[in-house]
This record gives C-alpha cells, structure tokens and sequence, in this order.
C-alpha cells in the first residue's frame, strides 16, 4: 500500500510539474497590447497623435467621449504663468469683447480686466483674500476671496468636464488649435439648447479656447493664446500704494 501511495503522490506532482512549466512559457511569451493614441475625429481641425514634451500621463491614452475626464484629470498647469485672454460676448443685436491680462504664480492671481474704452478691473487674490481696484485709482476694496482663479479671469473652468455625466459629452479627440495640440470636448445640448466646446492644451494643461453656443450660433467665445510661462515679478501683486503682498522669488509684504 505504501509504494502504491508514493506512486500516486509522484504521479500527481509530475502532472502539477507540467501544468507550473505551461503556465511560465504562456506568461512569457504573452505581450501587452500597445495603446495608440487617437488621430482625432476625421475633421479639418483633427491633429496627429501628440508626442514630443506632452505631459506623460496623457500620451498612452486614446482620447474619447469615455476617457477624456480621466485624461484631462492627468493634467497639470504650471506653477506660475501669464497671458492675455480675449473675451466676445454676443446677444441679440451686439456684441460685446473684454480682454485680460493674467498673472499666476504659486496660487497668486493678478487680473486686469475690462472693456474698451472702460475702465479695468485690478485684482490681486491669494492667501484666501482678494484685493480690488479700478483703473488708475488708489482705493482698494479688500475682503475674503470669492472667486476661483478662472472666475477672476471670467473664463469656464474645464474642471467642469470632470462634473459631466458621460452620457452629457459627445465629442473627444485631439485636435490641432493653430500651433498647439489640444483636447477637444463638445458637450451635448442642455434642456435650454446650450452646448459647450473646450480646447485643453495637452502640454500645459490649460485652457486655451471654449466657446457656448446654441444651434449654430455661437454666444460666447474666449481665446487664451499663448502663454508664457516665465517667472512672474513681484510688481504683478503690488497694491497701487507701493505694498507688495507677495513676492513669487519669496519675500512676503
């Protein structure tokens, strides 16, 4: 009974030999399956996969109504940056165009905001607080910041994409806006008729461009190309009498 019991035990662990052997050559010879990246959606506007210095994150992911919230939640904006934003605004019988010059630096924000021909709207707001003046008066209005830091440029916040439902976005891909490789979202039309488009650049995580638009009738459109990511002065967050609130090179007023 015994040499049978050994001749059972060997048997069993020869078969379980084969079966370990099988699996290894399987594992080794098997291949992740490369993911391309998307050529965009067929349009004039369509670009080729992004490469270069695009943000990592994004380079390995097919850009589409189904993972484009988790591609633009892989973006980071640079610490400090500036630019000018145009603004057109149009309604039934005009339109109107505002135009502002951002700073960014370190979670500081510095606007300038305004019409032409009217005045502008300065504010500095970091620290939780926000500091506002107009044009070139010396009077300034402090209290607890409200705003976001888009909100102070009067621009949509992209973030709201990652808020959508996912039955909400029809459109996803990437595309080229003028020089820069962008993600591009087309929502679908609310209740009211309203829809919303986005360019998102891919290297520097900002928006660059939307617009709201209802039919075939755009409503809003704001443009923020290009930016420059240089270090930002003091002179950005300095009141009009002279006080410096912050310093991006680390000296605090």
């Amino acid at each position: 009974m015994k040499k049978r019991s050994f001749s059972l035990i060997g048997v069993a662990f020869a078969v379980l030999l084969v079966f370990v052997i099988a699996f290894f050559i399987r594992l080794t010879m098997y291949k992740v399956p490369e993911v391309k990246l998307a050529e965009g959606s067929g349009t004039e506007n369509s670009s080729d996969p992004i490469q270069g210095s695009e943000q990592e994150a994004i380079r390995r992911i097919e850009v589409t109504p189904n993972t484009v919230q988790l591609v633009i939640e892989r973006l980071e904006r640079p610490a400090s940056y500036s630019r000018s934003i145009v603004i057109e605004r149009y309604w039934t019988g005009g339109s109107g165009v505002t135009t502002a010059q951002v700073c960014i630096a370190n979670g500081w924000t510095r606007t300038d905001v305004g019409a032409s021909g009217e005045e502008q709207r300065h504010s500095i707001t970091g620290d939780g607080k926000s500091w506002i003046w107009y044009g070139s008066g010396e009077r300034v209005f402090t209290g607890k910041a409200a705003l976001s830091a888009d909100e102070e440029q009067s621009i949509p916040t992209y973030e709201d994409i990652l808020e959508a439902d996912n039955e909400s976005i029809a459109v996803a891909d990437y595309r080229l806006l003028e020089t820069v490789s962008c993600i591009f979202v087309e929502t679908v039309p609310d209740e009211l008729g309203y829809g919303d488009r986005w360019w998102v650049s891919a290297e520097s995580g900002l928006l660059v461009a939307a617009e709201r638009f209802k039919g075939d009738t755009v409503v809003y459109r704001m443009a923020g190309l290009p930016s420059e990511t240089e270090e930002i002065s003091a002179e950005a967050f300095t009141l009009p009498d002279g006080t410096v609130l912050y310093d991006p090179s680390g000296q605090t007023g």
